[in-house]
Formats: C-alpha cells, sequence, structure tokens
C-alpha cells in the first residue's frame, strides 16, 4: 500500500465518484413530481435473493456509540436507529442507490392533497409474538410518533413533518394517512422514517420495558440487550423474505477511533465507523479494507438564540469568521470533508449554489463581536466523543480559534452522546446546552427536511426563530408547483446562511473498515443493514 497521503487521494477520488452518483440518483428519487419515486404512486418489486444460509456465520458491527433505547420511536440519532433496523421495518425503504422501494407496504398512492394510502403487505409476522402484521399496527405506529395523546412524545414528529395522523381505510388492508395539506416529501418520508410496531405488545407493556425490548417483523430478532454495552440478535427463520445469511449479529461501541481500528486488525469486530484518515494504511494493511460513500449529514455548532451572547446575529456572524474552515478540514479530517455554508447540502433539492461558504476573517469576526455589545464574553463548546468523524478534535480547533480573538474567551466541554442527544430531543429545548457541535442527517435529500426540524420555530431542536424563514418553508411545504419550491428553499438556505443560527462546519463522509471475511457496501445514508452483510465468496 502506499502513503496515507496517496490513500487519500484515493479516497478523495472515490467519495466524489459516490456522491456524484448516489447522491443525485437520490434526488431524483426523493424529489421529482412533488418528491416521490415514479410519481404519486409505486409497487413493490422482486425480492432480493440471498446465499447460502446453511452454516453459521457470525458478525460483529462497532459503532462509535450505543444505542440510547431501543423502542424505535423514542430516538433521534443513526446509531439507534442502525440497530433498530435490524428488526424493525417501516413502510417503504430506500434501496443503496437511493431509490423509493416497499417495504411492508406493497403499493402507495397520492388520493388527494393531505391524504395518501398505503396498502399493507400479508404475511410478516411479530418476533416475540408470532401474530402477524395488521393495519390497526401500522396506524398505530403511525399515530404513536404524531399524535402526544397515545402515549408519549415522539422525538420523531418531526422527521414526519406534516402528517397529522392514520386510521384503517375501509377495505381493511390498507392505511389512510393524512398531512395537514399537500405534503410534497410524505413516500419519501416514509422511505426513511416509522418503524412499525405491534399495536398489543406495546399497550401490553411499560414504556421501560419496550425500551429493552425489540419485537419487529424484520431479519433479526433481538436476543439480549446489555445497556451502554452490546445488543444480540439472532436471524429470524420465519423472515417474510429470505433468511439474512448473517446467523449472529452483535452491535457494540468504542467511542475511541483507535480503540475501532485496533478491534478491527485483530479481527475481533467486522465493521467499524469513522476511520480516522491516518489510520487508512494500516486498516489495508491487515486483513481489512475501507469502505467510503457521500454522507447526507451536515456538521455544524448550534448556537441557542434565546441567550446572550448567542442572540445577537453580529454576535454568531462573528463566531462563523472566526472559525478556519478550510484548515479545520485539512488538517482535522486530512481532506475527508466538505465545507459548507448552509443548512442544506449540495445537491439536495434546494441547495443555493450562490451561497458560499464563510470565509476566515479574524479581524471582522472581533469588529463583529465589538459591535454586539459582548465583548469580553466567556462561550463553552459542548461535543460528543466518538459518534462523528473526529468530532472532539474538530471543536477543540472551533474553540481554539475563537479563543484566539482578543475578545472572545472559548473552551470544550466533553460529552456522551447518549446524554447531549437526551437534552437535545426532550421537547425543552432549555434542558440543553446553548453551544455544541452536533450532526444531522437527511436521507430524502430534500433541504426542508433539516430546516424544518432543525430551525424553523415548530421545529424540535428550534431555539432561534425568524418569521421569515418560517414563511418560506410553509411555502415550500405547501406548494405543488417544483420549480416555486425550489426558489423557496434556495432563499431558506440564504436567509439561514446571512442570519446564522450556527457555526457552519463540514459535510461528514462515511467512512467505514470492513473485514475481508465479509462483503458488505457503504450507504450514503449512514445505515449498515446486516441484512446486506453475506461472507467473502
Amino acid at each position: 500500500m502506499g502513503t496515507d497521503s496517496d490513500d487519500l487521494t484515493t479516497y478523495r477520488r472515490t467519495f466524489l465518484a459516490t456522491t456524484g452518483s448516489t447522491a443525485v440518483t437520490g434526488l431524483v428519487a426523493g424529489c421529482s413530481s412533488g418528491g416521490e419515486s415514479g410519481g404519486e404512486s409505486g409497487t413493490a418489486t422482486s425480492e432480493q435473493t440471498k446465499t447460502d444460509t446453511s452454516e453459521a456465520f457470525e458478525v460483529t458491527i462497532t459503532q462509535g456509540t450505543m444505542p440510547t433505547t431501543l423502542d424505535p420511536h423514542d430516538h433521534r440519532d443513526i446509531p439507534t436507529d442502525i440497530a433498530m433496523l435490524q428488526s424493525y421495518e417501516g413502510l417503504l425503504s430506500r434501496t443503496a442507490e437511493g431509490e423509493i422501494t416497499a417495504m411492508l407496504a406493497t403499493d402507495w398512492e397520492r388520493v388527494e392533497a393531505g391524504h395518501v394510502r398505503f396498502t399493507i403487505r400479508d404475511g410478516p409476522t411479530f418476533h416475540k409474538t408470532g401474530n402477524e402484521l395488521t393495519p390497526e399496527d401500522v396506524a398505530y405506529s403511525i399515530n404513536r410518533i404524531v399524535d402526544d395523546d397515545i402515549g408519549f412524545t415522539s422525538p420523531q414528529a418531526g422527521q414526519l413533518s406534516g402528517v397529522t395522523g392514520a386510521e384503517v381505510a375501509d377495505d381493511g388492508r390498507a392505511v389512510d394517512v393524512y398531512s395537514d395539506g399537500f405534503n410534497p416529501i410524505v413516500f419519501s418520508e416514509f422511505a426513511i422514517y416509522c418503524d412499525v410496531v405491534e399495536k398489543a405488545w406495546v399497550q401490553d407493556n411499560e414504556k421501560s420495558y419496550v425500551a429493552q425490548h425489540m419485537n419487529g417483523t424484520g431479519p433479526f430478532e433481538q436476543t439480549d440487550y446489555e445497556q451502554n454495552q452490546s445488543v444480540e440478535f439472532e436471524r429470524y427463520d420465519d423472515y417474510w423474505r429470505e433468511p439474512a445469511s448473517v446467523s449472529h449479529l452483535t452491535i457494540e461501541s468504542a467511542s475511541d477511533a483507535g480503540v475501532r481500528v485496533n478491534q478491527l486488525v485483530a479481527g475481533e469486530t467486522d465493521l467499524v465507523v469513522n476511520v480516522p484518515p491516518e489510520s487508512f494504511s494500516r486498516v489495508e494493511n491487515s486483513e481489512a479494507s475501507v469502505e467510503t460513500a457521500g454522507s447526507t449529514r451536515v456538521i455544524y455548532n448550534a448556537m441557542k438564540a434565546t441567550v446572550e451572547p448567542f442572540s445577537s446575529p453580529k454576535f454568531r456572524r462573528a463566531m462563523n469568521y472566526a472559525v478556519d474552515l478550510e484548515s479545520i478540514i485539512e488538517s482535522a479530517l486530512k481532506g475527508a470533508g466538505g465545507q459548507t455554508g448552509q443548512p442544506t447540502l449540495e445537491p439536495f433539492f434546494g441547495y443555493n449554489e450562490d451561497t458560499d461558504p464563510y470565509p476566515h476573517d479574524p479581524e471582522k469576526a472581533e469588529r463583529l463581536v465589538e459591535e454586539s455589545g459582548h465583548a469580553g464574553v466567556s462561550i463553552e463548546l459542548h461535543t460528543p466523543v466518538g459518534r462523528y468523524l473526529k468530532d472532539l478534535q474538530i471543536a477543540r480547533l472551533v474553540a481554539d480559534m475563537i479563543d484566539e480573538l482578543p475578545n472572545v474567551s472559548c473552551s470544550v466541554k466533553q460529552r456522551t452522546f447518549s446524554t447531549l442527544a437526551g437534552e437535545l430531543t426532550d421537547s425543552d429545548i432549555t434542558t440543553g446546552p446553548d453551544f455544541y457541535l452536533i450532526g444531522w442527517g437527511n436521507a430524502t435529500f430534500d433541504a426542508s427536511q433539516t430546516i424544518n426540524p432543525t430551525l424553523t420555530s415548530d421545529g424540535s431542536l428550534t431555539s432561534w426563530k425568524n418569521d421569515d424563514l418560517d414563511q418560506l418553508i410553509e411555502d415550500a411545504n405547501s406548494t405543488t408547483d417544483t420549480d416555486k419550491r425550489e426558489q423557496l428553499l434556495r432563499e431558506a438556505n440564504q436567509l439561514c446562511h446571512d442570519d446564522a443560527p450556527w457555526i457552519f462546519l463540514n459535510r461528514q463522509y462515511g467512512v467505514y473498515g470492513t473485514s475481508d471475511r465479509v462483503e458488505w457496501t457503504a450507504r450514503n445514508d449512514e445505515r449498515i443493514d446486516a441484512y446486506a452483510i453475506s461472507p467473502a465468496q
């Protein structure tokens, strides 16, 4: 193998090729004809043919953090979602190429504005009870997310933006889903969100029990759970598709990237996340390789706009000018990242190509701090450790650059991701820190699904309020004119840049280490589907 520099050059070429093909495919699938693949309806496609399952094939996946819960509707993070998708399934899904495809629904159609219908598949059974999936289970699952009266306030309500409820259709095998007016991306939303649970099982058990036991219709049945340590699964032989190749699956975590790489190289795990660029050669020189994919995740520093000094737009813009983003990407990520200056990533629907990242201008930053009236302030940046590629190092560089301003002091506070995420998704913005590093993934490839939950007044992660932004997004979410909708989203992105509710940081690249004993292809939505893992030939 070559040097780290050679590896990075190859990596960049691979990433750009992956981004250029996969992300564009996802854009077409997620946003044509009002946001749905193939227009306003769809049908099931042929099933995947799996390899021979007569022999045991055990696989271990090591993430940066463990799942925060096993309740599929009580989280907002990818590490938890990766555990969920092994046992739980939704109505629709996406292929690795980004196309919407059938899952627990066999057909889907738009009946009228604000009303879509899903025909529910016969045959899937729930792991714990053996009961067959019913439309009542599907309607209950949707309502459990969007209706607080069903049991609790789900942090995923914003991920089904506009959906108001569901009910079993008159024919008994379909579910009608209603939205508050026309929902241009409703099928894209259901291709990513809303795992289906068994209504009676959830109602018969305490919420704490549901948070530690999984009962889905997916390819793997959960068999053991050690909180903050591991989740164990066995292949579900009564799965409605062909059984998985993997016979036993373990999901565990290590927050330190070096530990994950050590485990992979030693053969103690089969797939690890966020391999640091400086470890590429070491991985490739072992019985493993590096897998890459263009991520749909933006990394940013949120600033709570309801408290000083972040209530000042001038101060927030100053923080952006203080940060040398190009230097961070080169030094921390060795080039494995892209600069951002708006919430939406290229080439998502609504991305504004005329909106550039903030340039590094510490003199302007210093002047804006003075004009804001907050000169001499001390701020603290909270960051998770091990959740994102080089998250702690990026946070430290950001804090150091801000601290170099003569009129601002900045420090870093390390947090566990589960604790930080819990504070941010508890529907009470006051419990979270004032200044923090976080990432937001958006597998719908539509600008609204980043801006809606994180920046509009009704968003669950919002502290910044801007009436103009709210109106732009409301208009974009209600129009049936695709060109008009795109222009509204472009304007929304420019407004977010100008008012700077975030320090805009980097696009995350998906970088995985995989053992040579497995075959698996990285996806740009960051999902690790063990059903797609097979023994190397």
